[in-house]
């Protein structure tokens, strides 16, 4: 991979991390500052199961946070675009689609099959 593509997906990646960070700055201000006193129980409900879907959709996106964080790392160290099971280069189309991704399409979904035939 050049140079040029390197920073095309450093700037993808970094771009991403930032919009993550701002929303969970969003969130973590929101839930603060909300008012949490509701008397009908309904209301009360209904405001936990939101809080709640909220913090999971969040919980996702501080994993999703820590592996761009560790591609970010991979492309100072070198190592990104390279398949950790067989060391050959990941493809920029799959790159494109999932920035993340530490396998080709061919490991990945070799992956995918064995753990199919594990779950049966």
């Amino acid at each position: 991979m050049d140079q040029a593509q390197l920073e095309y997906f450093r700037k993808l990646l970094q771009d991403k991390l930032n919009a993550l960070l701002d929303e969970a700055d969003k969130t973590l201000e929101e839930m603060t500052v909300s008012d949490s006193k509701v008397a009908d129980p309904a209301d009360r409900a209904t405001l936990e199961s939101d809080r709640s879907f909220e913090l999971r959709i969040r919980d996702r996106e501080r994993k999703l946070i820590k592996k761009i964080k560790t591609a970010l790392e991979r492309i100072d160290d070198g190592t990104y675009g390279i398949c950790e099971e067989c060391g050959e280069d990941i493809g920029v189309k799959r790159l494109e689609a999932r920035p993340v991704t530490t396998m080709c399409i061919e490991c990945k979904s070799k992956q995918e099959q064995e753990e199919r035939l594990k779950g049966t």
